[in-house]
């Protein structure tokens, strides 16, 4: 199984990194380093995180990460990251 990340995910946590590099660009580093590494833990059980509440498929998942939701779709032998999302703007 592999992963990818989309666009969509990228240009949002690149947002996000340059908000947090504000303050402390160390801090941005460590976040995305986090971030990148619990992405790539999906790969080991990609159903573990709870099925998605912004969509209605299985296959959606979302994964909270400090704060944030993190969007995948499992596409056969693919798992697509699609989506950053900041978990308490939709509480």
């Amino acid at each position: 199984m592999n992963i990818r990340f989309e666009e969509s995910f990228i240009d949002s946590l690149a947002l996000k990194l340059e908000y947090i590099a504000k303050d402390n660009p160390n801090a941005a580093r460590k976040f995305k380093n986090d971030l990148i590494m619990a992405c790539k833990d999906i790969l080991h059980m990609p159903y573990q995180h709870r099925k998605s509440i912004y969509h209605d498929d299985e296959n959606v998942r979302d994964m909270i990460f400090k704060g944030y939701v993190v969007i995948y779709i499992i596409e056969d032998a693919m798992v697509s990251v699609f989506a950053l999302i900041h978990h308490e703007k939709y509480q």
